[in-house]
């Protein structure tokens, strides 16, 4: 068992250690997981998160190592979740994020952590909302949580982060992509990264025209810039955190960063229950409830939304 006061107070003194037991406790869904979230809960809120997510090859890792270079410049800890695919073989994370941001290892004020996705979709490895109140209660001014190559409908970053950030690069098809529904109507700032190569500035104009036939915006709404990078050479770095910090006193002022996270925890404590639940539900494949459900379905007795009804019912009962 894990002296798990002992363990969070030391990831509060920024012990590196520290906060890798306490992610791996949440990774490996440890039965001491309710209490380090019980112990958690009081030390979060202070962070600003900021999701960059995008499509395989836009620059998300470089992207994101160049924001951490200009956040500590400010003097600010900065922690990295870097979401990569699963390895077919072992489970645990092909780590190519983290070997791209190897320049900040040595750095004490800045923490990087690579998660699997272990087959969760939509960008995000299931365990991330849990690891970001870790990073947090652990004092990292800024979290930067960068998915895994995205598609159209991998969008789950919008719904845990402060600020979500959307890479995309010239020659890529994100011109064509533009018109469509998905992943490019959740940006809060567009990055055009690799500006630098022909057809940034096409790129940009047909984001510019997008974000034009998008929803009717009253006076003071926000307009989601976009800044064009190359992050390679940390060229635009300096641009993107001044977008960033200017949504973030936007939502600040508007009271819409608070609703942004009520819906952010709304959205954990559900997916929280929706998971129990379905453990349990997993628990009664050889149970006679769901055996003699399935007989009333098959007789035509009970259709199956009444029988899932019925279902529900006897599970949170019992």
């Amino acid at each position: 068992m894990v002296d798990v006061p002992a363990l969070v107070e030391q990831a509060r003194e920024g012990r590196p250690r520290a906060v890798a037991r306490l992610i791996s406790l949440v990774e490996g869904a440890s039965p001491q997981l309710r209490e380090v979230m019980a112990a958690l809960a009081p030390l979060t809120g202070g962070a600003y998160v900021v999701g960059l997510t995008g499509s395989p090859g836009v620059g998300k890792s470089t992207s994101t190592s160049a924001l951490v270079s200009a956040y500590r410049r400010q003097g600010r800890r900065v922690g990295v979740l870097a979401v990569d695919p699963s390895s077919p073989f072992s489970g645990g994370a092909l780590l190519g994020d983290r070997v791209r941001m190897s320049e900040h290892a040595s750095d004490p004020g800045v923490y990087i952590r690579s998660m699997a996705t272990r087959g969760h979709l939509g960008g995000l490895a299931w365990a991330a909302p849990q690891a970001i109140r870790v990073l947090d209660a652990a004092g990292c001014d800024v979290i930067l949580v960068e998915t895994v190559g995205v598609g159209q409908s991998e969008v789950e970053i919008a719904s845990q982060a402060d600020t979500c950030v959307v890479l995309l690069a010239p020659g890529m098809g994100d011109g064509i992509q533009a018109a469509k529904a998905g992943i490019l109507e959740i940006g809060d700032v567009y990055v055009v990264n690799k500006a630098d190569r022909d057809g940034a500035d096409a790129t940009a104009r047909e984001l510019n025209h997008m974000l034009g036939l998008g929803e009717s915006r009253a006076p003071g709404d926000w307009r989601p810039p976009i800044v064009k990078t190359v992050a390679a050479r940390n060229e635009g770095t300096d641009e993107l955190v001044e977008a960033l910090e200017k949504h973030h006193a936007w939502m600040a002022e508007r009271d819409a960063l608070t609703g942004r996270r009520l819906r952010r925890a709304a959205h954990e404590v559900e997916t929280i229950a929706v998971t129990a639940l379905r453990e349990r539900i997993g628990d009664l494949s050889g149970d006679r409830r769901l055996g003699a459900l399935a007989e009333r379905v098959l007789g035509g007795a009970l259709d199956p939304y009444a029988a899932a009804d019925e279902l529900v019912a006897g599970l949170t009962a019992g």
